[in-house]
């Protein structure tokens, strides 16, 4: 138990911070509602219907794309930095990883997720 102690006690530290700070920010905060403030806003045009529309799924295979993609960006770049003192076997599990997303790549292509309609 001893060695979770820090643990708790930082972790009690941590939510105390997180609640006393939004009770302070509730309590001091200037709280005078009118109907300017209290409207929508979006660039200063009156929203047309309701908000709660449904998106065309391209929308979301291209954000599931761009993740792919930048989780290769993240795992390539430090990768790269660290290559010549890892060896060989750093590289070829680094081309089975690409080769991996490249599959999924051709796979988005196949099925016409990259073309934009």
């Amino acid at each position: 138990m001893s060695g979770y102690l820090p643990v708790a006690i930082f972790t009690a530290l941590i939510v105390g911070f997180g609640v006393v700070s939004l009770a302070m920010a509730r309590v001091l905060r200037p709280s005078r509602p009118n109907d300017v403030k209290l409207s929508n806003y979006e660039c200063g045009a009156e929203p047309i219907g309701s908000a709660w529309i449904q998106f065309p799924v391209g929308f979301y295979l291209v954000a599931l794309v761009f993740i792919v993609f930048d989780a290769l960006a993240v795992f390539l770049f430090p990768w790269v930095l660290v290559l010549r003192t890892v060896g060989m076997p750093a590289f070829w599990v680094m081309a089975a990883f690409v080769g991996i997303i490249g599959l999924g790549w051709l796979y988005a292509y196949r099925e016409g997720v990259l073309e934009w309609k």
